[in-house]
């Protein structure tokens, strides 16, 4: 088999890049190594920032997103039981996100890549990445009990930490940066209407609370857990009753409850992998880097990600010149590391650290109030929330 962009992995990243490459007129194929009902069904992400729905618009993917998204003009912060609502379009000029999770999104760009695009191979196991230095690297892989070989010009790896992709990287030519914190979120999905019309990013003293939503009927909620919870040890009264004591305020605002249907607890970590270029592979996406999810940086990053690939991919098919393809990884960086700053910094504000001082509290604190009563401080938060600039 044979194409000019072989594209491991179909998330979000993947899809939406060879929807960018058939627009124009670029030949792809994805390999995914999951079913269509697993991508399709998978929980992650579900903020997308003003410049993710704008590249999904072009890209003719956005019009499902358009009727059923929730455009979300700020969020609130609390602490302190106070409230203090940022104002994302009076700080940024109008910008906003969209409410819409990353399944919704792959199950457009997964319907327009079957009806429109090249080969999407589900179950596709990708094996290895070989001879990125070459002029030809391949992939191999394995589909339906059969090894095969994709002979590309270049290879994207979407395919996640976890992936083949990073690997192909030699050692020697990579550096990694990281942290791990110790602790995490237990995420529930409840079939209850949202108790706010905008996410809430509560700070108290027993912890960290989100209060988010998937639709106007199903509420997305977070708790700050030690690292390592069992997410089964948490009965569904305890959840509720823990929520609504990190969400407290003194004007009596008030939690609704409902049903919970799904509960998990997801580790926070951030990673950078660099370089994010190696010969003819390039990563995306969580291939080459993770942050915590604090920031609602994460699928905007690897978009961010696509987008710079399929731009320097048809510069150079326009122009000749490979300037911007040799850039790749260099200008990924600038805006990877400012989405790393931007959710370090919402985590360590947010978040009640285990072995916390009464100082470190009040620096919390005064930090929550310096944005609440700064327009400069309010901005960079409402800045770095919708999203850094795709150039």
């Amino acid at each position: 088999m044979r194409t000019t962009v072989g594209i491991i992995g179909a998330g979000p990243a993947g899809l939406l890049l060879a929807r960018l490459l058939h627009n124009a007129g670029i030949d792809s194929v994805v390999l995914e190594s999951r079913d269509r009902a697993y991508v399709e069904q998978r929980q992650r992400a579900g903020i997308l920032e003003q410049g993710t729905v704008d590249v999904l618009r072009a890209a003719g993917a956005g019009g499902r997103m358009d009727r059923e998204g929730l455009r979300h003009d700020g969020i609130e912060l609390r602490f302190a039981r106070e409230r203090h609502r940022v104002d994302f379009p009076a700080l940024t000029g109008g910008r906003s996100v969209m409410v819409y999770a990353q399944t919704e999104v792959c199950k457009d760009l997964i319907a327009l890549q079957i009806e429109e695009g090249g080969p999407l191979l589900f179950e596709a196991e990708a094996l290895a990445v070989e001879g990125v230095e070459s002029e030809r690297p391949r992939v191999r892989f394995r589909r339906e009990g059969r090894e095969d070989v994709l002979e590309c010009d270049y290879v994207v790896g979407c395919d996640g930490f976890w992936g083949v992709a990073r690997r192909a990287i030699p050692a020697e030519h990579s550096r990694v940066f990281e942290r791990t914190y110790p602790f995490g979120w237990l995420g529930i999905l409840a079939d209850v209407p949202p108790s706010h019309d905008e996410l809430v990013y509560a700070r108290h003293d027993r912890g960290f609370a989100l209060l988010s939503m998937r639709s106007p009927a199903v509420s997305r909620l977070y708790l700050q857990v030690p690292e390592g919870t069992d997410a089964r040890s948490w009965a569904d009264e305890e959840i509720w009753d823990e929520l609504e004591r990190r969400f407290e305020t003194a004007d009596g605002w008030s939690l609704e409850r409902g049903a919970i249907t799904s509960k998990s607890v997801t580790p926070m970590r951030s990673h950078v992998h660099e370089p994010m270029r190696h010969g003819r592979l390039f990563l995306a996406g969580d291939a080459a880097h993770i942050v915590p999810p604090t920031g609602a940086k994460g699928l905007n990053l690897a978009v961010g990600d696509v987008v710079t690939f399929a731009r320097a991919l048809v510069h150079l098919e326009e122009t000749g010149s490979a300037e911007r393809l040799d850039a790749y990884s260099e200008t990924c960086l600038r805006r990877v590391w400012q989405a790393e700053r931007f959710s370090y910094d919402m985590t360590t504000l947010l978040h009640r650290a285990p072995d916390a001082t009464p100082f470190e509290d009040r620096v919390q604190l005064a930090r929550l109030r310096r944005i609440a009563t700064s327009r400069a401080a309010e901005t960079d938060l409402a800045e770095g929330y919708t999203g850094f600039p795709l150039d």
